[in-house]
């Protein structure tokens, strides 16, 4: 019977073996097969083949394909303003008989959305509508290469140049190149806006940041604690943490968060919200950061504003995915693209909206 048994000897071989073999696994996955685990393109099933389109919820749209400097071709929604739209609620919005459509659509806020990492552009419809409807905003819905329609693979390089293509697109649109352009982003599309505005402010008029972390190095600890270990050999950085430095004060940031997140810590949130306090005027250069503090978020908001109107907003019940149908989320965002658009320059401050 004690043949069966094995040895305290093998068995600590076996147990060092099996450590190094996840070991060596876990190694492998994050630093080879990282793509495939940050953008799932293709989850859930069937987001590469079937892509909802705006006029599936009555709007309508163009079907805008972008060729990009290194020749892939994205295929995208633009949605542009008309003097009356369809739609009871409608945010009523002053013109003239003589106003033709696209003239009206000139003097309306462009708003360029960037999803989160799972499924395709066409899954975020309902957010454009509101935009659309509610805030009377131009819509450019970019799809990222490799989801949806698009053609190629997402890589951060590659996503980076997606978005520059975007926002060229608008700056080259002889009714849209004047308009105050609007970033929006939920998760991994929050750490690109803010990535394009740090490269474009002359361009941007506005930020909105939705569940967004510091970096992916420092969320693979909680989002996959499994590769904790190796979150190091991560080449897929999206640093929000350097780039928000080095956006100026003058550009109005709203942070949406919600405190039930799941995937992205409460932290990461707060840690962004204390950057945006620290920013200067014209904004740094790379690689010269503040002094650190261990103010709390609310305490660096009772702090006097510099320039720009920046503000913090926490959901109670808000979850990674559902924090745009928390209530009072699309009052906060109408209000402040009110503000920022007639008003750009104001105060910083910091609110927990109640359900």
């Amino acid at each position: 019977m004690s043949g069966f048994l094995p040895t305290l000897e093998s068995f600590a071989k076996g147990t060092v073996a099996t450590a190094a073999g996840l070991s060596t696994v876990g190694v492998g996955l994050l630093f080879f097969g990282q793509n495939y685990l940050i953008y799932p393109s293709a989850f859930p099933p069937g987001s590469r083949t079937e892509v909802p389109v705006p006029t599936d919820v009555g709007l309508p749209y163009q079907d805008l394909v972008l060729l990009t400097p290194d020749n892939v071709t994205l295929r995208c929604y633009l949605m542009t303003q008309r003097k009356t739209l369809p739609f009871f609620g409608a945010m009523p919005v002053e013109t003239t008989a003589d106003k033709t459509d696209e003239e009206f659509a000139s003097e309306r806020p462009t708003v360029i959305m960037f999803h989160g990492n799972g499924g395709n552009l066409g899954h975020r419809i309902p957010i454009a509508k509101i935009f659309y409807v509610k805030a009377r905003c131009n819509v450019l819905m970019l799809s990222y290469r490799g989801y949806g329609h698009s053609e190629g693979s997402p890589s951060e390089k590659g996503i980076r140049i997606d978005a520059q293509c975007a926002l060229d697109h608008i700056l080259a649109n002889p009714a849209l190149s004047q308009t105050p352009i609007i970033l929006y982003g939920q998760s991994i599309g929050g750490a690109v806006a803010i990535d394009l505005a740090s490269r474009n402010q002359h361009a941007i008029r506005a930020l909105i940041v939705e569940n967004t972390f510091l970096s992916l190095p420092k969320i693979i600890p909680s989002a996959l604690p499994v590769l904790g270990p190796f979150a190091f050999l991560c080449h897929q950085k999206w640093d929000s943490e350097s780039k928000i430095p080095l956006i100026s004060s003058d550009l109005p940031m709203l942070l949406l968060s919600g405190a039930l997140d799941e995937i992205v810590p409460q932290e990461h949130m707060r840690e962004l919200w204390k950057l945006v306090q620290e920013r200067v005027p014209g904004g740094r250069r790379a690689g010269q950061r503040p002094r650190a503090t261990d103010a709390d978020v609310k305490e660096e908001s009772a702090r006097p504003p510099q320039t720009g109107y920046s503000r913090f907003l926490q959901f109670p019940y808000g979850r990674h995915n559902d924090t745009c149908v928390c209530p009072g989320y699309w009052e906060a965002i109408i209000e402040f693209l009110q503000r920022v658009v007639t008003q750009p320059t104001a105060t910083s401050q910091s609110v927990t909206e109640s359900p």
